[in-house]
């Protein structure tokens, strides 16, 4: 995968449990795990906006490209 999450890296540094970002995000803690685990797909840009809201961040800070075949940094 080219692009990673990064957001349990961020949940941790705002020591942000799971249920308190849904809650704030307004997400399901099912959907929201599976951006936080790698798993989506896709994210909308108004939940990616959401997110950075209530984690003071920028989304820079949650997304990571790594180049196909190359490490993570």
């Amino acid at each position: 995968m080219a692009i990673m999450v990064n957001l349990n890296v961020m949940m941790a540094k705002r020591k942000m449990p799971l249920g308190e970002l849904a809650q704030k995000v307004d997400i399901t803690m099912a959907n929201l795990s599976i951006l936080k685990n790698n798993k989506a797909r896709a994210v909308r840009f108004s939940t990616l906006e959401a997110i950075c809201k209530a984690l003071d961040c920028q989304p820079g800070d949650i997304l990571e490209f790594v180049p196909d075949g190359g490490e993570k940094s």
